[in-house]
């Protein structure tokens, strides 16, 4: 009885409502550390501008289209390797902000590397620039979302996803300001331009990485962490601040506890091989989800739209200059759109947004497959402004599907003490969807042109298909209730307490995770 008034009394504390200035600050810290995903897509973005560059395309010596998707797709070998070795290892030893710092400052010394490559050697530089962005820029996309979901944990579960999508704000905001640089320095087009502009287009990233560098420091570490590493006082201060109340106050005394509860369970977990998440037949009905998802996301086609949107425009006819324009554009009003989807994905579930936008992209790559092929070489000029309104559609149906979606499905399914390993195991899924993507556009487009698209039609029709009969709902629960979605074998609290003894569901989460070998279904 003890144990039972004691969980309620943590519940009941637990419960009470944030303070407002609580509630500030925490949107505070998620838009600073958007800062890290705007530089990400910043670097992702660029490349689409730079390739449609003369003085690119000079320093290069006139790449072909295969060695246009080798620099693209090489940079998601860089992620792969650091989502399987680095990223998550280097975030749990020294912290989300070292390692989210880390990884910007790689990022930057691949940018750099970049900015510089001329000669005979350029090529070879802009590989190895991109591979390091891309190793870099995996530890930031593994930081800063362990950063984030710490906080959208301590958030009501009903606003759980709005939290996590301001990451993936920053990243579209980044393509976005990626563009309009682009777009800026396509109009200095004498030789000195011509030689410099792509390259103060690479080095603009500079910026915001620079005042994230300096801003990192500012913001308090994770409580989470800090009681992973014993420093279970500064964890308290950290919180309290965080809940913008003293120390001693029940609300952050209970939650200290719980946290030192998961970070308990979590010990036993990371002492297990990660080759639980395939033994373990509950995590796995997570992993193999989260991971599809990943991959799905790839290849839905946003890879190619945000590498290839100015080759996609010229294909239609449309001036450089005009295309960089058309691009900004269309970066910008995504950036409104995954505003839009931080409320649709808590609203309308996670399942609803994501079929919705895989058939609203089908639906555009229908149409820009079929109507060069009606009408080729642009020999009707509204049949190629309906092809530019429906890329416009189909980023509407990215950005309020797979764009945002995708992490916070795959943020929120895993238990507490597996959901950074498994996450970040799972975003190889997205690193081996880029590589095959980036690869399939560019030449696709030089052998069978628009029919290309349908190829990424396919797939979206494919990934409706899957996540209406095997992604279950998970927007509205609970991170404790999720539990009963992909395990079989769990009793739910309602379950156990038509017995005559009962234990409290919290309890039963802590013996399922503690012994995760002897819960297979």
């Amino acid at each position: 009885m003890a144990h039972t008034h004691t969980h309620t009394h943590i519940h009941a504390a637990s419960s009470r409502p944030v303070p407002l200035k609580a509630t500030l600050r925490l949107l505070a810290i998620c838009v600073f550390f958007a800062l890290a995903s705007l530089a990400w897509g910043y670097n992702i973005g660029v490349m689409a501008s730079i390739y449609v560059h003369p003085g690119f395309k000079k320093a290069l010596h006139k790449p072909t289209k295969a060695t246009t998707g080798l620099i693209t797709s090489i940079y998601y070998l860089g992620t792969w390797l650091s989502y399987i070795f680095v990223s998550h290892p280097l975030a749990d030893r020294f912290g989300r902000r070292v390692a989210a710092a880390s990884g910007v400052l790689i990022t930057g010394v691949g940018a750099a590397i970049q900015t510089g490559a001329k000669g005979p050697g350029a090529l070879g530089m802009m590989i190895a620039g991109r591979i390091i962005c891309g190793f870099g820029l995996a530890i930031v996309s593994t930081a800063v979302p362990l950063y984030q979901r710490f906080y959208s944990e301590i958030s009501p579960a009903k606003h759980r996803g709005r939290y996590v999508v301001i990451n993936h704000i920053g990243l579209v905001a980044g393509l976005a300001v990626a563009f309009w640089v682009g777009f800026g320095f396509s109009h200095w087009e004498s030789k000195r331009g011509n030689y410099y502009g792509w390259r103060f287009s690479m080095a603009i990233q500079f910026i915001p990485e620079f005042i994230f560098l300096v801003g990192i420091w500012l913001c308090p570490e994770t409580p989470r962490w800090l009681v992973e590493q014993g420093r279970n006082e500064e964890a308290k201060k950290n919180l309290a601040w965080l809940r913008a109340s003293d120390p001693s106050d029940a609300l952050v005394v209970d939650e200290l506890s719980e946290i030192e509860k998961d970070v308990e369970r979590r010990k036993i977990a990371t002492s297990q091989s990660w080759t639980v998440l395939f033994t373990n037949r509950p995590l796995f009905n997570r992993f193999w989800r989260a991971a599809l998802l990943q991959f799905m996301a790839q290849m839905c086609g946003n890879t190619s739209m945000k590498y290839y949107l100015p080759d996609i425009f010229g294909s239609l006819g449309i001036e450089r200059k005009l295309t960089l324009m058309i691009g900004g554009i269309e970066s910008t009003l995504k950036i409104g759109c995954t505003i839009i989807d931080s409320y649709l994905v808590d609203r309308l579930g996670r399942r609803f947004t994501l079929i919705a936008a895989c058939f609203v992209m089908s639906m555009a790559l229908l149409i820009n497959g079929a109507l060069p092929l009606a009408y080729p070489k642009n020999a009707n000029h509204a049949a190629d402004y309906v092809c530019i309104i429906f890329i416009f559609l189909y980023t509407f149906g990215y950005s309020i599907g797979f764009g945002p979606a995708a992490w916070v499905y795959g943020s929120e399914i895993f238990p507490t003490n597996f959901r950074a390993k498994g996450l970040n195991l799972a975003a190889s899924g997205s690193s081996i969807g880029s590589i095959i993507a980036s690869q399939t556009w560019p030449v696709g487009m030089q052998r069978i042109g628009s029919k290309t698209h349908f190829i990424f039609m396919s797939f979206n029709i494919v990934s409706a298909i899957i996540i209406y009969f095997f992604y279950p709902e998970t927007s509205g629960r609970s991170l404790e209730h999720m539990e009963t979605l992909f395990n079989p074998d769990y009793q739910s609290r309602t379950d156990l307490e038509s017995q005559p003894e009962h234990f409290d569901e919290d309890d039963d989460a802590d013996i399922m995770n503690a012994h995760p070998k002897d819960t297979r279904a």
